[in-house]
C-alpha cells in the first residue's frame, strides 16, 4: 500500500483491509512509522514510536484489527510504557497498570504504537512543554494544534495514524479537534470507564475517548470502548443496539437550540458564528425546529469550579513527587503549574466541599435552562486557532486565579458540558476564509450518544470534510 492511500483511509476502512487479509498489521504499523519519521520533525506531535511497533499483537476480530493507535501521554496508561505527563517532574516514569481503556483498545484490534505530546499535566489548551517542546498544527505550523490532546490531534490530522487516544476535562478533545479539522467526541460521564486507577477524575468532569476523522470511526470506537467496570462510580444505561448501527437510523425531528451570542465576556470570531449559523440552517432544512438560545451558564461559577478542581488535583502532587524521589520547584514544574501547586497547598479543607456544591448548583442551573432541547449547537472555541505561547503553562505572566479566569473565558462553551456530564462532539463542518478548519459543538441529552451519532452523520453528509487535507500530510509528496 502506498502511504498516500494509507493516509486517505479512516480507521474502519483500514481495519477491513486487515480483516480480509489484504494487509498485515505490521504493514500498517510500518506505514505509520514511515509517516512519523517524515512528518513528526515538522509538527512534534509524537514523543516516541515504540521500537516493537511492527511486532505488536492484538485481536483480529475487533472493530479496528491492526489499526495503528497513539496514546496521549496523560490519563490512561499502558503497563511497562513511559508516562511522563508532559512534566520534568515525572520524566522517565513507567506505568505499572494497563488502564481498562487500553485493555479494550487491544480487544478492539488497535495497536498502540507510541505516545503523543501533551502540555504539562494537561493544564493548558496549547500543547507545548519544557520537556517535549511545541506541537505544531499541520494546517499551519505557526498556529496551535490545541490541547491538551494536541499531539494526538496533530498526528491524526497529518495522516500519521487514523485514530488516537484523547482525554477531555474541559475541551481537551474538542479544542484540538476543532483546530485540526477532526471529529472529537467527549462521551457522557460514565460511558467510558477510567479504571482501575482513574475511575472518578474530577467527579466525572474528565473523560477519556479518541480523536478521529469520520463519524463512522467515532461510532465504531464507542462500540470498542463503552461500558462500565466494577467500582466505577457512574453507571449509565447501555444502548439496545450497537453504536455503529445508529448510522442506519434516522435522527427524527428535533428541537435544537443554537448559540449565536457569546457566553461570558469573550468575543467570538464572526467566522465562527457564521459556521454555527450555517450548520443550524442545514439542520433546519432537514426539518428540525431550530431556535436561538441564550447562555445557560454563569461564567463566574464555572471559574470557581475550574479553580477548585485544579486545587484538588494538585493537592496530592507533593506525595507523588516524594514517591518518585523528586522535589517540586521551578526545575521540575512549569511556572503556571507551580503557581497552582503553591496556591493549592494553602487551601482549607472546606474548599473541597465548597467546590462540589458549586458543581451541583451549576449542573442543576444549566440542566434547567436547556431541558426543553433535544440538541444544542454552539461554537466550539471563540477563535479559529491561536498562536503558540498565548496559552502556555511555560508563561510567567499568570497567577493561579488569573490563569483560571483566562481558561473560563476561552473554554466556557466546552467546559460547561464537562460539568453537566452530557455527551458533546466537535465536528469540522466549516472552513475559514484563510482555509483553516472551524469546528462546531453538538451537545445531546445525558447518555444520548446515539442521537449525536445520527445528527453528526447528517451533518457529515450535508457539510462534508473528508477530502480536506492540511498543508503537512502523509498523502503529499511522498511517492
Amino acid at each position: 500500500m502506498k502511504l498516500s492511500e494509507y493516509a486517505s483511509l479512516d480507521a474502519t476502512d483500514l481495519g477491513k483491509l486487515v480483516a480480509t487479509k489484504e494487509l498485515r498489521p505490521g504493514e500498517l504499523a510500518g506505514l505509520a512509522r514511515r509517516a512519523a519519521d517524515k512528518l513528526n520533525p515538522e509538527i512534534n506531535a509524537i514523543i516516541e514510536i515504540y521500537s516493537d511497533a511492527e511486532e505488536l499483537k492484538g485481536s483480529e476480530d475487533g472493530q479496528f484489527p491492526g489499526v495503528p493507535f497513539l496514546r496521549k501521554d496523560l490519563g490512561a496508561t499502558e503497563a511497562g510504557r513511559l508516562q511522563e505527563r508532559g512534566s520534568r517532574l515525572f520524566e522517565e516514569n513507567v506505568a505499572t497498570v494497563d488502564s481498562y481503556l487500553f485493555q479494550k483498545a487491544k480487544a478492539g484490534g488497535l495497536r498502540t504504537i507510541g505516545r503523543s505530546t501533551v502540555p504539562e499535566f494537561g493544564t493548558s489548551g496549547d500543547t507545548q512543554s519544557l520537556l517535549h517542546g511545541i506541537t505544531r498544527n499541520p494546517w499551519n505550523p505557526d498556529l496551535s494544534a490545541g490541547g491538551p490532546s494536541g499531539g494526538s490531534a496533530a498526528a491524526v490530522a497529518a495522516g500519521i495514524v487514523p485514530i488516537a487516544h484523547g482525554g477531555d476535562g474541559g475541551g481537551s478533545i474538542r479544542t484540538p479537534a476543532s483546530f485540526c479539522g477532526l471529529v472529537g467526541l467527549n462521551p457522557s460521564r460514565g460511558r467510558i470507564s477510567g479504571g482501575p486507577n482513574r475511575q472518578d477524575p474530577n467527579f466525572g468532569i474528565a473523560r477519556q475517548f479518541v480523536l478521529c476523522r469520520s463519524v463512522k470511526d467515532m461510532a465504531a470506537a464507542l462500540d470498542v470502548f463503552a461500558g462500565f467496570r466494577p467500582g466505577d462510580p457512574f453507571v449509565i444505561c447501555q444502548p439496545e443496539i450497537t453504536y455503529i448501527s445508529n448510522l442506519d437510523r434516522p435522527a427524527g425531528k428535533l428541537k435544537i437550540g443554537v448559540a449565536l451570542t457569546k457566553w461570558g465576556d469573550t468575543d467570538v470570531d464572526p467566522e465562527v458564528f457564521q459556521v454555527v449559523s450555517d450548520a443550524a440552517g442545514t439542520l433546519e432544512s432537514m426539518g428540525h425546529d431550530v431556535e436561538e438560545m441564550k447562555s445557560p451558564c454563569e461564567a463566574g461559577e464555572y471559574t470557581k469550579i475550574l479553580l477548585g478542581m485544579k486545587y484538588l488535583g494538585f493537592s496530592g502532587l507533593e506525595k507523588e513527587a516524594r514517591a518518585f524521589g523528586r522535589k517540586i520547584d521551578d526545575t521540575t514544574l512549569e511556572p503556571v503549574n507551580l503557581a497552582l501547586f503553591e496556591a493549592a497547598r494553602d487551601q482549607p479543607l472546606a474548599m473541597a466541599t465548597e467546590t462540589y456544591e458549586v458543581v451541583r448548583k451549576f449542573r442543576a442551573h444549566v440542566g434547567e435552562k436547556i431541558q426543553g432541547y433535544d440538541l444544542l449547537i454552539t461554537p466550539n472555541m471563540p477563535m479559529i486557532s491561536m498562536k503558540h505561547g498565548l496559552y502556555a503553562t511555560t508563561s510567567r505572566s499568570y497567577s493561579a486565579a488569573s490563569w483560571m479566569e483566562m481558561d473560563e473565558a476561552v473554554y466556557l462553551y466546552l467546559g460547561a458540558f464537562n460539568v453537566t456530564g452530557q455527551p458533546s462532539v466537535s465536528l469540522p463542518v466549516g472552513v475559514s476564509a484563510g482555509g483553516f478548519p472551524i469546528g462546531i459543538q453538538a451537545v445531546a441529552r445525558f447518555g444520548d450518544e446515539p442521537l449525536l451519532i445520527r445528527v453528526s452523520r447528517d451533518l457529515e453528509e450535508a457539510m462534508p470534510w473528508k477530502d480536506r487535507q492540511p498543508r503537512i500530510h502523509a498523502g503529499r509528496d511522498f511517492e
